[in-house]
């Protein structure tokens, strides 16, 4: 989709440089005007890697403009972490072990405005935290490695707030019900849907190496004696 064949009809609603366009049928997109293409090339990787495992976005769509970005628009009926009831709550948290899988810092949103609901159904508004960059569009580098630690800062930073508040309360059971979402999907899917949508063959490998650390983790607790009844 090119820009060029769109009418503008409104602003940006985010940190990026942004606007609303509408096509000639009357569907509109939020078009995202990022840094370069490898940044677009980044959040569109995530799109795909949520789409891989199930988890609820938003549609992404290819522009001409290599360094842009597009959704398709839609009304949301909620648009913030502490709108959601306990079952969409619940539903977001189902969806942990992506968002630390693909190191999404921002899953929640600086004001916890990353999460929306949409007919009952809560989705991811905005993947460009996820990867190797942050959300403002900063590099992540070492801190994006093999291992997986978000899955515990992201219920426990003081820095993340609103993650903390959407995650800190899972059971260790919901965590492994989070994990296994990663960890069922076969390692050589992972690197197809990488490489088909332009990704290196070092971030492939590098995302299975993350899905192992997290396999690892449902693995330790299986082998964990239970303790003993008092």
């Amino acid at each position: 989709m090119d820009t060029a064949a769109l009418q503008r009809v409104g602003n940006q609603l985010g940190t990026n440089p942004a606007g609303i366009f509408q096509d000639d049928s009357g569907q509109r997109y939020y078009v995202k005007m990022l840094e370069s293409p490898m940044h677009a090339r980044n959040e569109m990787l995530a799109a795909r890697l949520y789409q891989l495992t199930g988890a609820p976005t938003l549609t992404y769509v290819r522009m001409a403009e290599p360094e842009r970005i597009a959704t398709e628009w839609v009304e949301l009926d909620k648009r913030c972490v502490a709108h959601l009831d306990e079952g969409e709550r619940r539903q977001a948290q189902r969806w942990l072990g992506v968002h630390a899988w693909t190191a999404n810092w921002d899953a929640a949103g600086f004001a916890g405005d990353n999460q929306g609901v949409v007919d009952g159904r809560v989705l991811t508004l905005d993947l460009g935290g996820a990867l190797a960059f942050r959300a403002h569009g900063d590099p992540k580098g070492k801190a994006f490695g093999t291992q997986v630690n978000e899955l515990e800062v992201m219920r426990t930073d003081a820095d993340n707030p609103h993650a903390v508040k959407l995650f800190a309360d899972m059971c260790p059971d919901d965590i492994k019900a989070a994990i296994e979402v990663v960890a069922r999907i076969p390692g050589e899917r992972i690197r197809q849907v990488i490489v088909e949508a332009g990704g290196s063959r070092k971030l492939a490998e590098k995302m299975v190496a993350r899905k192992a650390d997290l396999a690892g983790r449902l693995a330790k607790d299986r082998k964990a004696p239970s303790r003993a009844a008092p």
